[in-house]
């Protein structure tokens, strides 16, 4: 393996606690949250080799409860690059300890930026696919990225118009 592929990738792993309990006695869901947050940090830095900031988070989505005492896998690789930015995708497995069984739980995004001493961005290494797996990851990042320019805008477009909008909703 490469140093590129080893400095795109990162995997931790980590026991779920009581104290990270929510009212329901399952992992908080916040808990996770930061710890998706730290691996994509951790990624992000050791690819760019700076400091990264987080930009955004897309399609966090929780499919299954994780439970204390279960140990949860983080995989996290650099999809994309820009010109300061990195697409990191985390894949979460929960892994009953006792019955020997894994799940998938999540799959999410994170768009972080590589920033100087003073918080402006600046460049990172350019990250150019080389198997079909980087390459089908490289091109739905692209796809991601496009969508969160198009969210943005109609999100924009709400917070200026909405009377506007909602009044195409009703028309005819």
């Amino acid at each position: 393996m490469d140093d590129d592929h080893t400095f795109r990738r990162l995997e931790m792993t980590v026991l779920m606690t009581p104290d990270m309990a929510n009212f329901a006695g399952r992992v908080h869901g916040g808990s996770i949250l930061k710890l998706l947050d730290q691996v994509a940090y951790a990624c992000a830095a050791r690819y760019s080799g700076s400091y990264v900031v987080t930009m955004s988070v897309d399609q966090v989505v929780f499919h299954q409860a994780v439970h204390v005492g279960e140990l949860v896998t983080f995989m996290a690789s650099v999809n994309y690059t820009g010109y300061s930015s990195m697409e990191v995708g985390i894949r979460v497995t929960a892994e009953h300890i006792q019955e020997r069984s894994e799940r998938h739980v999540m799959t999410c995004y994170f768009t972080m930026v590589a920033v100087d001493e003073h918080g402006k961005p600046h460049s990172v290494p350019r990250f150019t696919p080389t198997t079909p797996v980087e390459e089908r990851r490289w091109k739905a990042a692209q796809l991601r990225r496009q969508f969160r320019r198009e969210i943005e805008q109609r999100s924009l477009d709400i917070r200026l118009h909405p009377d506007e909008l909602s009044a195409e909703r009703h028309e005819p």
